[in-house]
Formats: structure tokens, C-alpha cells, sequence
């Protein structure tokens, strides 16, 4: 059963901005894009590098450790050296929190 989970506070994330959360066992990245919130998996398929620490240019993310660049909305890999996706989640910001919907 997915559930809701609490991770922040609505509103901390600015536009254009990355930021990591833990969420459960797991580490999350959000990212605000022109008001949108997009939540994936916070590290690389490739070498587990916090794509939270990466560059952020419009719906795609970079990794810092060896440049794979990830589609923000899909999870899809644009660009290697990873070729597996990343997971993406629904996020949402709810009596002033900043939520994700995780499968338990």
C-alpha cells in the first residue's frame, strides 16, 4: 500500500533548486521547476552519487560524479554512462508539508 510521507516543509524548495530528503529507507531528491515539483531516487543508477548535488537545467538533472543526466519527470536515462532509470515519485505539498507518495 502507498502512503504519504512527510519529508519537509512546504514552500523550502525554490525554483530551480534541488534538494535531497530522507523518506522511509529511502533518499529522495525534489526539484522545482518553474513551480513544479518533480521527486526521483537521489542516486544514480551508475555510481550511487547524490544527483541532489548535481546540476539542475530545465527537467534534467546531472550527475556530479561522472555527468549521466536524467529526465526529472520519467526517471528515464538521457545520457550515460548510466542506461537504468532512476525511480520517480508523486509529491505533492499538503497542510504545510512537503509530502512523497512511497510504496511501503
Amino acid at each position: 500500500m502507498a502512503d504519504w510521507v512527510n519529508v519537509g516543509s512546504a514552500g523550502e524548495i525554490a525554483d530551480g533548486e534541488l534538494s535531497s530528503y530522507s523518506a522511509g529507507e529511502r533518499q529522495i531528491a525534489i526539484a522545482n521547476v518553474d513551480g513544479t515539483l518533480y521527486a526521483f531516487d537521489d542516486l544514480c543508477t551508475h555510481q550511487q552519487c547524490s544527483l541532489a548535488e548535481g546540476e539542475l537545467e530545465d527537467t534534467t538533472v546531472e550527475c556530479p560524479c561522472h555527468g549521466s543526466r536524467f529526465d526529472i519527470r520519467t526517471g528515464q536515462a538521457v545520457n550515460g554512462p548510466a542506461s537504468d532509470p532512476v525511480d520517480v515519485f508523486e509529491v505533492r505539498e499538503q497542510d504545510a508539508e512537503l509530502q512523497v507518495l512511497l510504496d511501503e
